[in-house]
C-alpha cells in the first residue's frame, strides 16, 4: 500500500472512531433525559420507593382490616406557601375509596408556581396504595393570596388484607411536599384547568 493510501485509511479509521463516540455520547445524554420519567412510570407501576399506584377504577370489594393514615404535606424553602389536609388522619378499610382534600395558599403578593411529589410510608404498603386522582406531579400556579382546594382519591387495595408481611401494620403515611416550579404558559394553563376542575367535583 502506498504512503497517500494508508494516510487516507487512516483517516477513515479516525473518523468512523469519532462517529462512533459522539453516538455513544448521543445515546447517553437520550438515556440519561429517558432515565428520570421512565423510573417515574416504574414506582408508579409497582409502589416502588413508597410511591403510590396510579389506578383506574375503585376495587368492586371492601374488606374489614382497617388501616390508619396520616396525611402529611411539607413546602420546601422557596416557596411561600401554606399547604395543609382538611384532617390529619383517617381510618381507612381495605377497598373503600376515600377522599381528603388539601388546602393550599399563596402567602406572598406575587403569582407562584409549585409542583408536588409524595412518598407513601412504610414502603412495603405502598404496592397497596393506589390513587384515582391527584395534584401531584402536576405544575399549580396560584395568584397573589390565592387559596384552593384540591382533592386527593385514594384506595388500598383489598389484598392487603391477605399480605402477612403487613398484618402487623396498621398505621401508614401518605406525604407530599410542594417544591417550587419554574413558570411556563403552558403549565399555567394546565393548572388553572386542573383547579378548576377539582372545584366542580367538590
Amino acid at each position: 500500500m502506498t504512503e497517500p493510501a494508508r494516510l487516507l485509511d487512516a483517516n477513515h479509521s479516525i473518523r468512523r472512531t469519532m462517529q462512533a463516540c459522539a453516538l455513544l455520547v448521543v445515546s447517553m445524554l437520550g438515556l440519561a433525559y429517558a432515565a428520570v420519567p421512565l423510573y417515574s412510570l416504574f414506582c408508579k407501576m409497582t409502589g416502588f420507593g413508597g410511591t403510590p399506584i396510579i389506578a383506574t377504577k375503585a376495587p368492586d370489594t371492601v374488606g374489614t382490616r382497617v388501616f390508619s393514615v396520616q396525611f402529611d404535606s411539607n413546602v420546601a424553602n422557596g416557596l411561600p406557601w401554606r399547604f395543609s389536609p382538611e384532617q390529619p388522619r383517617m381510618d381507612v378499610r381495605a377497598g373503600e375509596t376515600m377522599t381528603v382534600i388539601y388546602k393550599i395558599t399563596n402567602l406572598s403578593d406575587r403569582e407562584t408556581a409549585g409542583m408536588a411529589t409524595y412518598n407513601v410510608q412504610p414502603e412495603i404498603i405502598a404496592s397497596y396504595f393506589n390513587k384515582l386522582e391527584c395534584f401531584c406531579f402536576n405544575e399549580m400556579v396560584l395568584k397573589p393570596r390565592e387559596t384552593v382546594e384540591v382533592p386527593v382519591v385514594f384506595f388500598i387495595d383489598p389484598a392487603a388484607a391477605q399480605d402477612r408481611d403487613i398484618e402487623r401494620i396498621a398505621m401508614t403515611s401518605l406525604s407530599y411536599t410542594f417544591f417550587p416550579a419554574k413558570r411556563s404558559e403552558k403549565s399555567v394553563v394546565q393548572a388553572k384547568d386542573a383547579v378548576a376542575g377539582s372545584d366542580s367535583k367538590l
